[in-house]
């Protein structure tokens, strides 16, 4: 009996990289195409379709809330019973509907086309966050860290991507990502059967993983801060294009991927810190330090501001594995949800951000939107210090209780 236990012992607390891997290039695949080309094709989506501020970032209202309101919902029904087929559909329909918008004529068209794209990438994030949990064995600090480097490394080639071939081949471009969606089902199809066998081997010892009852007022904390930062991070890559109007679109798009590519680098080393200095400390002191940051942009030019930016992604987003692991901290009974709200509605939020945004754009002008970027990360660290303290365990554990 003790030869059977052994090796199962062992496979938990060892990390399945394959699958890890798998679930960080699928991340990639679909952050490319949702938050990281949809922000940056808005300024295409504005010239071809004569919109205004308002109308511009309605497109990205209509990606963000369709996925932050489809994630927890995905989340909860993944808790009761899990779908690994939504893993393959959910990445599917994020590249496919981004695809379609390609042959859009009108607003209405690119708006369903970009909902279906939201609802995809809705579905996709539970079920590969959950499988990244179960992969991660005893390193789930490392695994989600891996996980998250892939989607915000979409995020960053998102923008390069249309600045170096959607601003020359123009909106129907997008057509040849239609390819892409039905690799993606190949990419995700070798490892559903592995998924499939774990999550029934887990559901007789779900409870093993994550010890503790839910903690409704830290999830909810979190939450806020989760969503502060995404006003940032979304805010910056849709505005920096009309803010440096000076610049071409394909240098203000190089920017963008400077911005978020230093956010993935930040999100990995922020995972390996968090292990060190515990969640919390990290999340107060990366969003402070970004702060000033924040502030002098609109005040540089030239190669500093590049290097601002660098700095400013990198602190801004080195929280972000660190807070799906704090989610799921707060909420032990629901991982599905703890992912959904982490992941998709804390993020999602940010499409509604950038709406309100956008009516202040046509109002005031876009330099307003940057004075308001520039606090967003101060508020958020000063909120994130009311969270619990992860690094005592029996502190956390008598808060939860």
């Amino acid at each position: 009996m003790a030869s059977v236990s052994q090796p199962i012992i062992q496979e938990e607390e060892s990390l399945y990289k394959r699958a890890v891997f798998t679930f960080s290039g699928t991340h990639f695949l679909n952050d490319l195409v949702t938050t990281g080309m949809v922000p940056a094709l808005v300024v295409l989506y504005k010239h071809f379709f004569h919109l205004n501020y308002t109308q511009s970032t309605l497109i990205v209202l209509m990606s963000y809330l369709t996925s932050s309101i489809s994630q927890p919902l995905f989340g909860i029904l993944a808790d009761r019973k899990p779908r690994v087929w939504l893993l393959s559909a959910g990445v599917f329909c994020s590249i496919m509907g981004l695809a379609l918008t390609g042959l859009a004529p009108s607003l209405p068209w690119l708006l369903l086309f970009i909902s279906i794209s939201g609802l995809g990438s809705g579905a996709f994030h539970p079920e590969a966050s959950r499988g990244t949990h179960l992969a991660a064995g005893s390193k789930k600090g490392l695994a989600q860290a891996i996980f998250q480097v892939g989607g915000n490394s979409g995020q960053a080639f998102g923008p390069l991507l249309v600045s170096i071939y959607v601003t020359r081949s123009g909106i129907h471009g997008l057509l040849w990502l239609i390819p892409v969606a039905f690799l993606s089902i190949i990419l995700t199809g070798q490892i559903l059967p592995w998924l499939g066998q774990k999550l029934q081997s887990s559901n007789h010892n779900r409870k093993k993983e994550l010890k503790g009852s839910n903690h409704i007022v830290g999830a909810t904390i979190l939450s806020c801060v989760i969503i502060l930062r995404s006003w940032c991070q979304i805010g910056v890559v849709i505005f920096l294009p009309f803010y440096l109007h000076n610049l071409s679109i394909q240098q203000s798009e190089i920017l963008s991927f400077v911005f978020v590519g230093a956010g993935a680098l930040g999100t990995f080393f922020g995972g390996i810190w968090s292990d060190r200095i515990g969640m919390k400390r990290l999340l107060v002191t990366s969003m402070l330090l970004a702060t000033p940051f924040a502030i002098i942009f609109p005040y540089l030019h030239g190669v500093f501001s590049i290097i601002d930016l660098l700095l400013f992604g990198f602190c801004v987003l080195s929280s972000f594995s660190v807070s799906v692991v704090f989610m799921q901290h707060m909420l032990p009974e629901n991982i599905g949800l703890a992912s959904g709200l982490s992941i998709g509605f804390g993020v999602g939020a940010g499409g509604i951000g950038s709406v309100f945004m956008g009516g202040i754009s046509d109002i005031f002008g876009v330099a307003t939107v940057f004075m308001i970027l520039s606090i967003l990360p101060l508020a958020g660290s000063m909120l994130a210090f009311f969270l619990p303290n992860d690094r005592s365990e029996k502190r956390l554990k008598n808060t939860i209780s």
